[in-house]
């Protein structure tokens, strides 16, 4: 019998469920594996049934697929919080970004601006409407490919700015990560995980889902750049 756990997650959590999966081998002797990709992308692989235990993805879609009974009820829940940051390409002038004034200035002095498919690039744009700037930068937004960090775009040259989780713009090669965005205008965007309807093993899958919920994989967590959630109300 198969003992492997099979989990699907979006790209902004794969540091941390790589650590994780390897801390579950480990500590606990489950083997765990998780497969990584754009999060519109592993939406869609669930809704075409794909053969997987765990679903880890951002809250929105989480609740979506488990609207449309594709998760098991009473399995979905929060795990970490994950804080959107900025980051500019390495050697690059270093723009404040202490004040939502000075975050203004820096969106409208960047000759390109790079954003992911994900909640952190709907948030983005959202923020850029609010901020009255929609207009102004219209040419200047890139979005990223599904799947590919959109710091990316700055070692390449392609961006002179880019806003994305924390976890998946820390350790890129030719990129400074400039922390996050001031007061009003953070971005915080909050990942969980559920057990997939069709999964073969939803007993197991269940107990490796409370293991990723555990103050030890919230250390880890933490140190990936995500802080742990408490359980919704």
């Amino acid at each position: 019998m198969n003992r492997m756990i099979v989990g699907l997650s979006s790209m902004a959590t794969r540091p941390v469920l790589t650590e994780l999966s390897a801390h579950l081998g480990d500590a606990h002797g489950v083997p765990v594996r998780f497969e990584s990709a754009g999060g519109v992308e592993v939406a869609r692989r669930v809704r075409a049934g794909a053969a997987a235990d765990l679903l880890v993805l951002a809250e929105g879609a989480l609740a979506e697929l488990a609207a449309e009974g594709l998760l098991l009820a009473g399995t979905v829940r929060p795990l970490w919080v994950s804080q959107v940051v900025a980051a500019v390409p390495e050697g690059a002038a270093v723009p404040p970004l202490g004040t939502e004034s000075e975050l203004r200035a820096a969106l409208l002095s960047a000759g390109s601006i790079a954003y992911s498919t994900g909640p952190s690039g709907t948030a983005l744009l959202a923020l850029i409407g609010r901020l009255g700037l929609a207009g102004a930068l219209a040419g200047r937004l890139v979005q990223a490919p599904p799947g590919v960090p959109a710091g990316s775009l700055l070692a390449a040259g392609r961006a002179d700015l880019a806003f994305q989780q924390r976890s998946e713009l820390t350790g890129l090669p030719g990129v400074r990560v400039l922390g996050p965005l001031p007061g009003d205008a953070a971005i915080d965007s909050v990942f969980g995980g559920g057990v997939l309807a069709s999964s073969a093993r939803p007993d197991r899958a269940r107990a490796v889902l409370d293991l990723l919920g555990s103050d030890a994989a919230s250390g880890i967590a933490r140190a990936r750049g995500m802080r742990a959630v408490g359980p919704l109300g």
